[in-house]
């Protein structure tokens, strides 16, 4: 009997592998695989293209506003760097201005000075000469009547005559001033 069966055993051998798969079985699996394959491929395929065309645009939208945006920044930077350079060219203009302006107003404050200076020397001096004349006024009358006095007590007698009086007041005034004159030139 062990014979039998190991007989039975090795002719069933020829006949079946157990590696490969009835026949049956590999007909419905061609058919489960053609049937998941044309399910995949009508709907699981186009929804995936449609992700990848939808992610595709968004990156390539996102690439070009990228790239806009960098335009746009650009340009805004050579825009600020105009104004930048326009504002340092006003500011230097301004600060030209004002230099002129400061010479300008300094000149002036300088020249208003200088009138005010010669002004107040030629109100001193005016009022110098005036007080300079009220003082040789003062003195002459009072120098003239000294000298009166001391004539008087030098001759002895009175001169009441005020046109004497006044001719003899005159003649040594003068000679008083002829002889300052004459020291003060250095004689």
């Amino acid at each position: 009997m062990t014979n039998a069966i190991a007989l039975l055993a090795a002719e069933g051998e020829e006949d079946y592998n157990p590696l490969l798969p009835a026949t049956y079985d590999i007909v419905w699996s061609i058919v489960c695989v053609a049937i998941i394959g044309f399910l995949f491929w009508k709907y699981v395929v186009p929804r995936f293209q449609a992700v990848l065309s939808e992610r595709s645009e968004l990156i390539e939208g996102g690439i070009k506003r990228a790239e806009e945006a960098q335009a746009e920044a650009k340009a805004a930077l050579e825009q600020y760097h105009a104004q930048l350079a326009e504002a340092r060219s006003e500011a230097a203009q301004i600060r030209e201005e004002a230099r002129t302006q400061g010479q300008a107003i300094l000149t002036e404050m300088k020249e208003k000075a200088q009138e005010e200076s010669d002004r107040i020397v030629a109100a001193g001096h005016s009022q110098l000469v005036a007080q300079r004349q009220q003082i040789v006024t003062e003195l002459r009358g009072d120098l003239g009547r000294t000298a009166v006095e001391l004539a008087e007590k030098v001759i002895g007698e009175q001169l009441s005559d005020d046109a004497k009086r006044a001719s003899s007041i005159d003649r040594f005034l003068n000679e008083l001033d002829s002889v300052t004159a004459d020291s003060a030139s250095g004689k």
